[in-house]
This record gives structure tokens, sequence and C-alpha cells, in this order.
């Protein structure tokens, strides 16, 4: 009798253990359920302690079922995505998604155990908030929190719905209704509004879009919790209105940021810090809770003014009231230029404060700092700023990097990895390279790793492909060792000038790489079309490639141009000038063919953000502005063109008759006209963002795309 009673509770606990596991493990399933349902009834879960202090995962494949083992959620998603990618050859990406079912379940016949070496795998900018998310819907951020959980990310920063905990601060403080929404950034500019560099710019906004984020905010940090992810959260760094001078607060002015933009004040270090902090982590706590341990906020950002502030104290104040209103938290802080200075980390407790190492493709602050000087860090990545197109990443860089880290001597603080693109809609390996390398504990060669991305990228192995990516690797994809502010411009999208010496202020038009044998490459490439009709993903990135080698070809014609407008010959600057546009259309009627690079996406997703026209019509405007002269209202700002893009209908209906303004007066300064007149290019690029039109991409035939893209690659 005993011993039944015995095997009885042996069962019942086994039973129970499963049933737990099961439960903890729901959202994972109900992630299979909404991406691969073909999955998603043929996976078991169990629960495994961490090894080391760090996650783990288990796969194995018994009875054509996956069973997946993982010491928490994060690990679960993680190894769920793992086996997509390298038995499945299945994944998700912002630029397309290859999810389709496989035809028999990939077998692992002894358990694959995989640790990871990195407690944190950080994922979003500020700036990724607008340059590619100030639109997104419940739809696509349950899109971006289904690729993140299956990339393994669990802290993400969060900072939507950040404007009602300032509408209901603010409004304590006295302020009215039009007073709020003076200081509140549009929907294209919130990113530069909270980290200090302006305020009101693409508002006023209403009080449906306040309601609407926070409601979205709410649904994401739901999802977070479910998936095992920390929000990074907005936190109170004494950024304040300048107008609060007006209500007898003492402040200290911050002058401009760029382009001209008047910058937020920040707080005196007194008792109104202290007391407008405490109403606003009170808000806070009201609107999403006391379950909140990260928060971000960069004192005196990128050129903000300390006075006569002793920045020391000044930081300690910030971190004394983050702990008093969320004890136990985190303050994240950006390792970006001199920021966080030796002065503000001097008197943090170091314990409860982590750095992004930013730029990180480019820098190696965490080791010439000896650690952020004893602070715990994260390596992360740029890449990209403005979202702009463009084939680059230096991909070798990080992993070598990331390995050294965590072989350093501050490898006690290495904590992990971070993406934190400017704008994440383009160069997918990137992204997925950076969060896999949170799992290797030797060193990536990526000339081994990218081969498993690729079959995962487009669904089987193709030989030509395969080679097109090792030249991809050795061209676009190469770790040199010049700094650079993101990928390489296009001409084309300048505004017009003869000197040219890069399309955004910061930005580049150099090509670190052979454009010659790039494009050997994208030839390989496409001539794997017939066999790839059915991959998405590969018909998104053929078009991206083809897009690249018309934006080097465009280059030298530029250079033609302007070698014909100085030698004083109106013929060959007629003929090169002619070229130069036509090749404008090409790529208009190139990019036309998926939805991926159209100017009508993003202003369809801007109109649709909006409920009501007042709504609309301030997201459309907003979408316009930021992605050609961003702003303010000044035919001087150096911001003009810093999210320029490559995109079906901007390029047909803005940089083209941008361009045709320029040759139209360049060919009458030629023939001896003193009389025509210097293009306000400003004024036609005030007047575009004002019309309402959305620019619908032109019908392009399969036949027609494959005659321009022969004609491009000739």
């Amino acid at each position: 009798m005993k011993s039944t009673k015995i095997s009885f509770l042996i069962v019942l606990l086994f039973f129970l253990v499963v049933v737990k596991a099961q439960s903890i493990y729901q959202p994972v399933k109900e992630l299979a359920q909404r991406r691969i349902p073909w999955l998603s009834e043929k996976i078991s879960f169990s629960s495994i302690p961490k090894e080391s202090g760090k996650d783990v995962f288990i796969l194995q494949t018994k009875n054509n079922r996956l069973e997946l083992s993982a010491s928490s959620t994060s690990a679960a998603t993680k190894g769920l995505g793992y086996y997509l990618k390298n038995y499945c050859h299945r994944s998700m990406s912002h630029m397309g998604d290859n999810l389709s079912a496989v035809d028999q379940l990939p077998v692992i016949k002894e358990p694959l155990k995989i640790i990871s070496n990195a407690d944190i795998r950080f994922a979003l900018n500020y700036c990724t908030i607008n340059y590619t998310m100030s639109f997104y819907g419940w739809k696509e951020w349950e899109h971006e929190l289904d690729w993140m959980a299956l990339n393994g990310v669990n802290l993400v920063l969060a900072p939507i719905g950040v404007e009602a905990v300032w509408q209901n601060t603010l409004q304590k403080l006295g302020y009215n209704e039009k007073e709020i929404l003076q200081f509140i950034a549009g929907p294209a500019f919130s990113a530069w509004w909270l980290m200090g560099n302006l305020q009101g710019w693409g508002g006023p906004i209403t009080q449906g879009i306040i309601n609407q984020q926070s409601d979205l905010e709410k649904k994401i940090l739901a999802r977070m919790k479910i998936f095992g992810m920390q929000p990074v959260m907005q936190g109170f760094y004494g950024m304040v209105p300048n107008t609060l001078k007006d209500k007898g607060i003492d402040i200290l002015e911050q002058g401009q940021w760029a382009g001209g933009f008047q910058r937020p004040a920040f707080l005196k270090p007194d008792d109104n810090f202290k007391k407008i902090a405490a109403l606003y982590y009170d808000e806070m706590k009201k609107l999403y809770g006391s379950d909140l341990h990260y928060f971000s906020g960069d004192p005196f950002h990128e050129g903000g003014k300390s006075g006569d502030i002793n920045v020391a104290d000044y930081g300690r104040l910030v971190q004394t009231e983050m702990q008093n209103h969320f004890s136990g938290s985190t303050w994240v802080l950006m390792g970006w230029q001199i920021n966080p200075s030796s002065k503000i980390l001097s008197k943090l407790d170091k314990s409860k404060v982590l750095v992004q190492e930013l730029f990180g493709e480019n820098t190696a602050n965490w080791s010439s700092r000896k650690g952020y000087e004893g602070t715990p860090f994260i390596w992360c990545t740029v890449t990209n700023f403005g979202d702009k197109n463009g084939m680059y990443g230096k991909l070798q860089r990080f992993a070598n990097e990331v390995y050294r880290a965590n072989n350093s001597e501050y490898a006690s603080l290495m904590k992990g990895v971070g993406i934190m693109p400017e704008g994440i809609h383009n160069n997918p390996v990137v992204y997925d390279l950076v969060l896999d390398l949170a799992w290797h504990s030797e060193k990536v060669e990526t000339s081994d790793w990218i081969k498993s991305f690729v079959d995962a990228r487009y669904g089987k192995s193709n030989k030509k492909i395969q080679q097109a990516w090792e030249i991809f690797l050795q061209t676009i994809y190469i770790s040199f060792n010049k700094s650079l502010e993101g990928p390489p411009e296009s001409v084309f999208c300048a505004r017009p000038s003869l000197k040219v010496a890069s399309v955004s202020s910061w930005g580049t038009r150099e090509r670190n790489y052979d454009v010659v044998k790039f494009k050997e490459g994208v030839k390989l490439f496409v001539d794997a079309s017939d066999e790839m009709n059915n991959s998405a993903t590969y018909q998104i990135d053929k078009i991206d490639f083809v897009r690249q080698v018309l934006a080097n070809t465009g280059e030298k014609v530029y250079q033609d141009m302007v070698t014909a407008f100085e030698q004083k010959n109106i013929n060959q600057f007629s003929k090169q000038s002619n070229l130069f546009l036509s090749m404008i259309k090409m790529q208009d009627s190139l990019l036309s063919c998926n939805e991926h690079f159209q100017v009508y996406s993003w202003l369809k997703q801007a109109n649709d953000f909006g409920k009501t026209s007042i709504e609309k019509s301030i997201a459309v405007k907003n979408a316009k502005m930021q992605i050609t002269y961003w702003g303010p209202d000044n035919s001087d700002t150096n911001l003009h063109e810093y999210a320029n893009k490559e995109w079906s209908g901007l390029m047909g209906h803005f940089y083209l008759p941008r361009w045709e303004l320029f040759v139209t007066r360049s060919i009458a300064e030629l023939k001896g006209d003193t009389s025509a007149s210097i293009p306000d290019y400003f004024a036609f690029e005030q007047n575009w963002c004002n019309k309402p039109d959305m620019y619908p991409p032109l019908k392009i035939s399969k036949t027609k795309q494959s005659q321009i893209i022969k004609e491009i690659l000739k």
C-alpha cells in the first residue's frame, strides 16, 4: 500500500510539473500558433534551471514532436527561433517573413543544449521608435514582439505612451490643455522630445492620439510581461518645459539643438526637482503599474548645458529619486559621444546602472574607459542612422568585439548585447547576428554563420545565393576600419548641388567596398530567380540589392554631370543630366515592385494611425517632414535629408522634380542666362509636405520588372 502511495505521488508530482511547464510556456505556444501553426501542436515544454546563472535551452525531437526545455520564457522563445532557423530554415524579419510549413519535422536525435553568454539581450533605440515605428499599431507591435521573442530579446526600450504621463504631471503643475500640447512633440518626433532635444515640433497633437498611445503601451507591456521581457521606461531626469519658469520655478535653459530647435529646459537640483519627480513617477505608476525595473534618460544629451550645476550631484539626484519611487531599479544610460560622462557616473550606485556601448561598430569605449569606470555595460550597434536605405554592417567586427568584451578584464561588467539602430527596416542580417551572438561562447566566424542565416532567410539552400552572400560578406558587409554613421547614401536623394559632399549632414557617399565585385554578387543572386519565385524574402532582397547597384552607378553619373558643368560643356552636361534623371525614374519604377520600398506604405501607415481627419493630417505631415526636410521651419536646417529614403513615390515625386529644377537652372547658366533664379529647394520641400497626396506605387508587371533589373545589371 505504501509503495502504491509513493508511486501515485511521483506520478502526481510529474503531472503537476508538466502542467506547470505547459502553463509557463503557454505564451510561447500562442506565439507558435500565430506564426507557425503547422508546428504549434507538435511542441512539448519543460522547465530546467539556469546554468551558472545563465539562460539555457535544450532541443530534441521524439516521435515527430519537438521537445523544448528552457530556463525561462525568453530562453524558450529563443529555443523555438533557433530550431526554426537552423533546422526548419524559417525566419521572421522586419523585411518579410519566411514561415511556411515544412514537409517533415526536422530531426534532432540527441539533446542539443545551448547556453547564453549574455544576461541581457536588448533591443531598440529612441530613434527606432520614430524612424521605423512612428505609426505602428498593435498589429505591427505584435509582430515586432514576436520577432524579438524568437531572437531571445529580454530587455526592450518602451517609451510609448509617455505623452499621457507628462500630460497628467503638467496638469498638476497648473498647465492648461493648450500649454501641454505645445510641449508634446508630434508622432514622428517624440524620440527627440524624450531625449531633451526639442519640444512641440510636429504638434500640436490631440487627446485622441495621447489616449491611443497610452492604450497601445498597455498592450505592449502586457505582452512583454508574458514573454519575460523587461521594459525600459522613460525616467525622470530633470527635463521640463521652458515655460515652467512662468510658473515660478527655477530652470536651466538648454539653448538650441541641431537644426535650430529650442531645447526643453532642466530643473535646478532643488526641492522642485524632487516634487516634480514624485508627480511624474506617481503618474507612471497609475498608468503602467509599479512592476517596472529599468528607466532611461540622459541629462545634457548631445551638447546640453549643465551651467554651474555639479553634474556628479545631479546624476546622484536623478538616481536617488528613481530609487525612491522604484526601489532597486536600474538607470540605463547611452554610451554615445562623451555620454555618460565620468562626472555623472562618479557618484552613482553603479550596481544600479547599465551603460549601452551604443556605437559598438566603431567605438570601444567599454575598453578605453575601463569598463565605463567599473559600470555594468552591454555591447550594442547602431549601424543605421535615420532608417536610410543602404546595405551596410560590419558583421565580423560585431562578432569580434562581443567575443573580446566577454573575454576581457571587464568581462564581469559585460552583461550582454543589444541592437540600437535608429531605423530597423533594413539589413535584417545585422540584427539576427548581433542577437545570436548572445548564445555563442566561442568567437563566431561570419563566413560560417552566414550559411544558416541565408537558408533560413529564403527557405532553402541555393548554391548561387550562397555564393552571392559570400561576396556580400566581402563587400557591403565588410568590416573596414573607418568610422561612419551608417550606410553610404544615394546621391539621388541629395538636395541638388554641384558640391554634394554627403546627402545628410553627418552621412557619407563613400563606398568602402568594391562596387564592381558587389554587382557581380547581385548578378549571381538574381540568377537564382527562377528557383525562388515563391520566396517573398528573396523578392524583397532582390529589389534591395539591385537598388543598391543603381545607387552606386548613380554616383559616377553625378560626378560626370558635375565635370561637364565645370568644363562648361553644355552638350555633355545635357547628356549626363538626362541619364541621371532617367536613373531616378528607373529607381522609382524598380522600387514600386515591392511594398517595403514604397513611400505609400509609410504614408498609409501614418494615415491609418490617425482616427479623425485632423489626426490623419497631423500624422501624414509628420511622416512627410521626417523623411524630407525634418525640421524646423528654417531653410538652413542641417537636419534636412537626415532620414532620406530611396522609396518609390518619393523618387518620382520629390527627388526627381527637385533635381529637374537643378538641371533646368544649370543649363540656363551654361547658356549664359543670368536671369534664371536659383531654385528655392526649401520652399519646394515644404510645399511637398503640405500636400495631401499619398503617391501610390506604379503598376509594374513582372516582365517589366525583369527588364528593369536586366538594364541595371548589364
